[in-house]
């Protein structure tokens, strides 16, 4: 499948692209390849192949959600560059 200059600029305009009159055989260069990478894929044989979701077996681990006591406060907090309330203090970000 080939693409002509007014099919590029038609789907430029649809992209809200602005492409250049020196740049319109790049790009038509670059689609062209896709489109040919794109086609390749396409004509893969692939009725003999089992579904797959992933390149691996490894599935969601979950843990335990469980509450733990945290002993060291002051550590956390010590290069904090300011506290209030035991607690990190930081610069307004919502008027």
């Amino acid at each position: 499948m080939n693409v002509s200059k007014e099919e590029l600029l038609h789907i430029a305009d649809l992209s809200d692209l602005i492409i250049e009159e020196n740049e319109v055989n790049e790009y038509l260069k670059n689609l062209q390849e896709i489109l040919e990478f794109a086609n390749a894929i396409n004509s893969v044989q692939t009725d003999d192949l089992d579904i797959t979701i992933g390149a691996n077996e490894a599935k969601n681990v979950f843990r335990k959600d469980e509450v733990k006591e945290f002993d060291n406060t002051q550590g956390l907090l010590q290069n904090a560059p300011s506290l209030e309330l035991n607690m990190f203090k930081i610069p307004k970000v919502v008027q």
